[in-house]
C-alpha cells in the first residue's frame, strides 16, 4: 500500500534525504561509552548493517568529541550528534557529523544570560559552515522553562508545541531550513496529540517521530506501534526511531522494530481504534544509551517490571531512567521514579525525592512505596 505523505520538505542527512516523497528513516542511537571507540563503532556499524539509515551518538564533553572524529573515520555510516548541556560543542563535533540534534530545553544550562535566539544561530552558522542538517528534539521531561511558565502545569502538551514552532520560526528567520523537529513523550496519546497539532500548522517541517522511554519489548515496541499507525497511518512523519531498554548487544532490535511497524502499515496491518488509557500498570523507562553511567541500570528495569508484576491491575505509572540528563525532569510525572548513577538509585514520588540507595537496596524501597500507593487508593 502506498502511504500517503504530508508535503514536507526535503532535508538531506548524509547519503539520505528525509521528507517530501523520499522512504521514511529509521534511527538508532549508540548505547556505547562515546570515548569508548571501539565498542562505540562496532554498534554504529551494528546499527547499520541492520537497517539504520541515521545513527545518533551522545557527546557530554571535549573527550567525546575527541572520540567522535575517530569514529567517524572507521564508519561509514550517517551519523547523528546529540548535543547535551554545551550547545558550544556544536563546533568540535560537526566536521565529523551529518546531523546536529540539540534540544531547546537544554540551551539553559550554560550561559544563561545568553538568549537562546542567539544559541541557535551560533549551532545553524555551524550547521550551515559543516554541511549538517539540525534536529529540534523538544522532550517532555526537559521542555524550555520560559514555556512551561506560561501554561498550567498539567498541559505538558502545548509548552512542547510552542517551542517547537518558536525554533522552526527562528531557524526560518536564519534562512537555516534544512531542519527537522521531533517532540517526544512516554506517553503515545500525547506523542500523537503534539505531533498531529505541529503538522496541522507547520505540513512544511519534517518529523522526527518516536516515544521517549517506551521502556523493554514487548511493552515499548506497543506504544510505539500505537503512536506510529496513528500518526503514519495519517501521512504524519518522515523519520523513526523506536526507544527500547535492551542490553547493548540487542541495540538493532530497535532497527528490526522499526522496520516491521512500518511493513504492517504499508500492510494495512493495524488497529482501527488505539484507546492507551488503560486502568493498568505502566512501567516507563529510557532507551539504554552513552549516557548511562551504570550498565546495572538495565538489568534494573527488568528487576522491576519483575518485581511489580503483582500490581499489574492498578492504574501506577513507575518510570527507570538511566542518567542524570533525563533522570530528574522525566521522573516528574511518574508516581513512582527511579533515576540511576554510577554508585546510587535516586528514588521519587513525582517530584518529591525520597533519597539515594545503593543499586542492592532500592527493590525492596520501591517495592514499599508501591505497596503504599495501592493501600490508599484501595
Amino acid at each position: 500500500m502506498e502511504l500517503q505523505r504530508n508535503p514536507t520538505r526535503a532535508v538531506q542527512i548524509g547519503s539520505v534525504v528525509i521528507g517530501a516523497e523520499n522512504e521514511l528513516a529509521i534511527q538508532s542511537m549508540t548505547a556505547t561509552h562515546t570515548q569508548d571507540i571501539d565498542a562505540t563503532v562496532a554498534q554504529v556499524n551494528a546499527l547499520s548493517d541492520a537497517g539504520a539509515d541515521v545513527v545518533r551518538i551522545a557527546v557530554d564533553n571535549s573527550k567525546d568529541a575527541e572520540a567522535l572524529a575517530d569514529i567517524r573515520r572507521r564508519t561509514t555510516a550517517n551519523l547523528a550528534v546529540d548535543l547535551q548541556e554545551n550547545y558550544r560543542l556544536a563546533e568540535v563535533v560537526a566536521p565529523h557529523v551529518d546531523k546536529i540534534r540539540y534540544n531547546p530545553g537544554h540551551l539553559y544550562h550554560h550561559e544563561r544570560e545568553k538568549p537562546w535566539q542567539d544559541k541557535v544561530e551560533f549551532i545553524a552558522n555551524v550547521a550551515r559552515q559543516h554541511d549538517c542538517a539540525i534536529r529540534v528534539g523538544v522532550n517532555c521531561g526537559s521542555v524550555d522553562p520560559a514555556k512551561k511558565e506560561q501554561y498550567d502545569q498539567d498541559d505538558s502538551i502545548t509548552p512542547m508545541l510552542e517551542s517547537a514552532l518558536d525554533h522552526c520560526h527562528h531557524l526560518d528567520s536564519l534562512s537555516f531550513t534544512r531542519y527537522c523537529v521531533s517532540m517526544k513523550d512516554s506517553d503515545p496519546q500525547r506523542v500523537i496529540d503534539v505531533n498531529r497539532r505541529f503538522a496541522a500548522r507547520r505540513p512544511d517541517v519534517p518529523l522526527h517521530l518516536g516515544v521517549t522511554e517506551a521502556g523493554m519489548p514487548p511493552d515499548g515496541v506497543i506504544k510505539t506501534r500505537i503512536a506510529f499507525e496513528q500518526l503514519i497511518g495519517r501521512g504524519i512523519g518522515d523519520t523513526i526511531r523506536v526507544s527500547l531498554t535492551v542490553p547493548n548487544a540487542r541495540k538493532p532490535e530497535e532497527i528490526e522494530a522499526g522496520r516491521a511497524i512500518l511493513n504492517d502499515i504499508r500492510a494495512g496491518r493495524v488497529r482501527s481504534v488505539v484507546d492507551y488509557g488503560l486502568d493498568t500498570l505502566n512501567i516507563i523507562s529510557c532507551p539504554s544509551c552513552s549516557r548511562v553511567e551504570n550498565e546495572a541500570f538495565i538489568e534494573l528495569a527488568e528487576q522491576v517490571k519483575k518485581m511489580t508484576s503483582y500490581a499489574k491491575d492498578h492504574a501506577i505509572t513507575i518510570a527507570v531512567m538511566g542518567c542524570r540528563v533525563n533522570g530528574p525532569g522525566e521522573t516528574d510525572e511518574a508516581d513512582l521514579g527511579l533515576w540511576c548513577g554510577p554508585n546510587h538509585v535516586n528514588l521519587k514520588r513525582r517530584s518529591e525525592s525520597l533519597g539515594a540507595f545503593p543499586y542492592d537496596e532500592i527493590l525492596p524501597r520501591l517495592k514499599a512505596e508501591l505497596d503504599a500507593i495501592i493501600k490508599r487508593t484501595l
